[in-house]
């Protein structure tokens, strides 16, 4: 079964990519392709996913005309680049998307869930107030509609749960500390994380998928907290990503990103300079609990 949230959150990655590093628009195949491969391998929904990006980058110039109308005060090489592809895949479906298939109030909606998803801590706000602005511009389509998505919605006692383990990697090299970090193609610095398989105990899989994914064994210390987040797979709907964090030890040395999507950077960094990263709302926390850990240890 398709999963149309999934599938736009596929195509606003390929958008991504292509507007962050400048593609051709010919590579953009390859992109999307292996975005679909990472995310959704049944490739079920591919048709849609192709005419909407195809349908993003045919209008992409009537697009920014109609979100710098709509939001003067910011033009659109100032809007991240994150924010300028959710307005313009929200608003390509909510001016010239069927509206059999895509009510406007879905596409705002959409809209709004990926920026809460993928953007910023003002994303959603502002995402919601430009399509807010051109939805009453153009007369309000189809207010009475009601999402079919909503009579959909599993509850939330029911939805599969997933788990996953992640990691706070720390360094020490000379008098610093140091954070090992990895940078998703969204623009946001997080912690490694993966799958953990059966009932694989939590520190050793969590101590494995570190390992796979930035190229350095490590040592599982403290329990730092958990996260629990809603995503979409195409065979299960929606699901319950449950992640257990911990503190990781680690030698200093050189970092090898795993190859996968999703993740285009792997760095150290100075725990003295993280804040100034941007990092998502829920990992903060769990950074913040790290540092303070780490600070008492050395009392």
């Amino acid at each position: 079964m398709a999963n149309r949230h999934l599938s736009r959150s596929i195509v606003l990655q390929t958008l991504f990519e292509w507007d962050l590093n400048n593609l051709d628009r010919t590579a953009l195949a390859e992109v999307l392709n292996r975005n679909i491969e990472e995310f959704a391998q049944n490739r079920s929904d591919m048709p849609f996913m192709e005419n909407l990006l195809d349908g993003v980058l045919q209008k992409q110039k009537e697009l920014n005309l109609v979100i710098e109308k709509a939001a003067p005060e910011w033009p659109i090489d100032r809007i991240s680049p994150v924010d300028r592809n959710i307005l313009r895949l929200g608003l390509y479906e909510l001016l010239f998307a069927d509206r059999k298939e895509v009510p406007a109030k879905v596409a705002i909606n959409e809209a709004i869930e990926l920026a809460k998803q993928f953007g910023g801590e003002n994303s959603s706000r502002f995402v919601n107030g430009v399509l807010g602005a051109v939805y009453k511009e153009i007369g309000e389509p189809g207010k009475a509609e009601l999402s079919k998505r909503k009579n959909k919605d599993v509850p939330y006692d029911e939805m599969p749960i997933l788990r996953l383990g992640g990691a706070v990697v720390y360094a020490e090299e000379g008098q610093d500390l140091y954070f090992a970090l990895v940078h998703d193609v969204f623009g946001h610095w997080t912690l490694s994380k993966g799958k953990l398989e059966g009932d694989e105990d939590a520190k050793e899989g969590t101590r494995r998928e570190v390992k796979e994914e930035l190229g350095i064994d490590v040592v599982i210390e403290d329990m730092l907290g958990t996260n629990e987040y809603i995503a979409s797979q195409p065979e299960k709907g929606k699901i319950r990503k449950q992640v257990q964090y911990f503190l990781a030890r680690a030698n200093y040395e050189e970092l090898t990103l795993e190859k996968k999507g999703g993740l285009d950077a792997v760095q150290w960094f100075k725990v003295t300079s993280i804040l100034e990263l941007n990092f998502y709302e829920d990992i903060l926390p769990i950074v913040t609990k790290a540092v303070t850990l780490l600070v008492s240890k050395k009392r």
